[in-house]
């Protein structure tokens, strides 16, 4: 098969499926940025992250035949990085926590999360501002934000209800929301 730019996710896994390695590198360099962004929103350690990367990528070159194309090929990539970090976190006895104490009082000013962002132009506060998120949250800004993935898409990624998803986004939002107000009170 002569493989070309224009070929889709699912040709390229097809012809992986067939043992063709020209494939794998085309779909390693158009995916290999944005998996390692993802997996670094979870993480925040790039080596970790580089090595998770090539064991997502390798799963995808086993698991190319048995793609079942009953979603997005990227939606099924960010499924195998998310098992991959859960993995990893088991490993070394992580535990997930995505409950958000709602006692603890609100500090900040009473502005919406669009007009933070836009009052905050330095990526870097913002960059930071995640930084102090958890795992859970971090990752699912970085797939409404930065993926621009809808809620079912994310749901299948993480392998949770969409509603789970719409909870985790609010609370996230909130929680970034009071980190770039104390940023901005503090510059």
């Amino acid at each position: 098969m002569a493989l070309s730019e224009q070929d889709t996710d699912e040709q390229l896994l097809l012809a992986m499926a067939g043992g063709e390695m020209e494939a794998m590198s085309a779909f390693y360099r158009r995916h290999e940025t944005r998996l390692y962004r993802f997996l670094m929103a979870k993480l925040n350690d790039s080596f970790v992250a580089a090595d998770l990367l090539n064991e997502v990528m390798l799963e995808v070159w086993r698991s190319a035949a048995r793609f079942a194309g009953r979603s997005k090929v990227t939606t099924w990539m960010f499924g195998i990085a998310h098992n991959k970090v859960l993995t990893h976190w088991r490993k070394l006895g992580v535990r997930e926590f995505i409950e958000v104490d709602d006692t603890l009082a609100d500090e900040t000013p009473t502005a919406d999360l669009e007009q933070a962002l836009s009052a905050v132009k330095d990526a870097e506060r913002v960059r930071a501002g995640m930084q102090t998120l958890s795992p859970p949250h971090r990752e699912v800004l970085h797939l409404v934000f930065f993926e621009e993935l809808d809620y079912a898409e994310i749901g299948r990624i993480l392998s949770v209800p969409e509603g789970t998803v719409k909870s985790r986004v609010y609370h996230a939002k909130n929680l970034l929301k009071k980190q770039l107000a104390r940023a901005m009170r503090s510059s």
